[in-house]
């Protein structure tokens, strides 16, 4: 028996748009694969939006950074966002940087300022600042041949199809203990953060022992302040945030074999090395523990007791210590992102869903014949890679495979019905035509 249709949502004004793309989320990976449309797959740039509810594209990405005080990336120099490989380095010779400002070792790693140098660059180059819509998606449903998207202020539109983008940057992780809503407890990835310390020396306890708490303890420690870091295990050292065999087929194999979808979340939960710090990280903060620029405590905390003056830090061990400040650095909720807009597209469209909540797809990325996934969302299909940067070049790879082959097929169907271009009368015969997957 065939489903019932689904009534198609109310509409009192909708915004007619000959789009071929609208894709959700400024950040990254909505760059990035934004930037792949345009320039690789041929989608013309008045045909692609990014929808995104701050003023400028990669402002998280800008806000995040900057509390860390991070001077190089992680990830090496062909992990960005142009679609060259080497475009980077290219860059950083034309504008004649000095290497050892630009790079680091091992892997030539890129400092922050070029990183968002050569991203701001490509933006200008490319017009992407055009294309954004400074606006939050609220809605989205599939409807005939394209998707409706309903947007907080501008209302609905339409387009052809839909790339959620979303990242987990909007749902930073508290803990049960914390006090949210205190003017002295702050998580240091809250949208709108401003907890950082502005007066004279304070004790500030950093709670989180990944790479954000830890850089975020040797910034508070160089500007003077009283630093105790808190971490409920040992610090876990390692180059990346996960092998990075990941970016090759060898490591994927079992993964890409492996249909159970609770068996690759096991698998990403285990190659992921959350809550990690490199090499050269540990190696600055083992230097401020030594010169006691930093206290190091590996405690669970039980509890926060709010004072007039101080906050208590209340351990595990039933040690009481004081801060005048708590920095959060616990990273990001782990639920599916993008909140209500999911949950209702999910069951408007009936989506299908593993058990840890995020979504099924198939190997272009597809939840739906008109929308496409990326980033965490991707999580299942990606692999450990999937919420970074190689994570974003990884989908543009898929995205752009599809969308070029898409356009070949119907540059072929089209030669074949006018006879002109690309085929004489007599050789039509010899091609088979393709359906379309899409």
């Amino acid at each position: 028996m065939a489903k019932p249709h689904k009534p198609v949502p109310r509409i009192e004004a909708r915004i007619r748009m000959s789009q071929e793309w609208l894709i959700v989320g400024g950040g990254i990976h909505g760059v990035h694969l934004a930037a792949r449309l345009i320039a690789e797959a041929g989608v013309p740039r008045d045909r692609v939006t990014i929808a995104d509810p701050a003023e400028k594209l990669l402002s998280r990405w800008h806000s995040c950074t900057d509390v860390t005080g991070m001077r190089f990336l992680r990830s090496p120099a062909v992990h960005h966002l142009d679609l060259h490989h080497a475009s980077l380095k290219h860059f950083a010779d034309e504008k004649r940087m000095r290497k050892s400002d630009s790079f680091t070792e091992p892997y030539g790693r890129p400092a922050l300022h070029l990183f968002n140098q050569h991203s701001a660059h490509l933006i200008d180059s490319l017009g992407l600042d055009t294309i954004h819509r400074q606006d939050r998606v609220v809605s989205c449903k599939p409807h005939r041949s394209g998707v409706l998207v309903k947007l907080a202020e501008e209302g609905w539109v339409e387009t052809q199809n839909v790339l959620l983008a979303i990242g987990t940057s909007e749902q930073p992780s508290w803990p049960s203990w914390a006090l949210r809503g205190h003017n002295r407890v702050h998580h240091v990835f809250e949208p709108g953060f401003q907890g950082w310390p502005t007066g004279e020396k304070e004790r500030v306890a950093v709670v989180g022992g990944g790479i954000s708490a830890v850089q975020i303890a040797l910034r508070l420690a160089g500007e003077g302040h009283s630093v105790r870091l808190v971490t409920r295990h040992e610090f876990r050292v390692h180059q990346f945030d996960s092998d990075p065999g990941w970016l090759g087929p060898r490591v994927r194999i079992d993964f890409d074999k492996q249909r159970q979808t609770s068996r690759r979340r096991e698998i990403i939960t285990e190659a992921r090395h959350r809550g990690s710090i490199p090499p050269d990280v540990s190696a600055a903060l083992r230097h401020a523990l030594r010169e006691e620029k930093i206290i190091w405590d590996q405690q669970s905390i039980e509890e926060l007791i709010p004072d007039d003056e101080l906050l208590g830090v209340r351990f595990a061990d039933g040690r009481v210590i004081g801060a005048d400040r708590v920095l959060l650095a616990t990273g990001f909720a782990a639920r599916r992102p993008g909140g209500r807009m999911i949950n209702e597209l999910i069951r408007y469209a009936d989506l299908p869903c593993a058990e840890c909540g995020y979504p099924i797809i198939d190997k272009a990325l597809r939840w739906h014949k008109n929308i496409r996934v990326t980033g965490p969302l991707a999580d299942l299909e990606i692999g450990p890679i999937s919420r970074n940067i190689a994570g974003a070049r990884a989908a543009g790879d898929r995205i752009v495979s599809t969308v070029k082959q898409k356009s070949w097929r119907k540059s072929i169907s089209s030669a074949l019905t006018s006879g002109a271009g690309l085929f004489r009368s007599e050789s039509r015969k010899s091609i088979t035509p393709v359906a379309s997957v899409d």
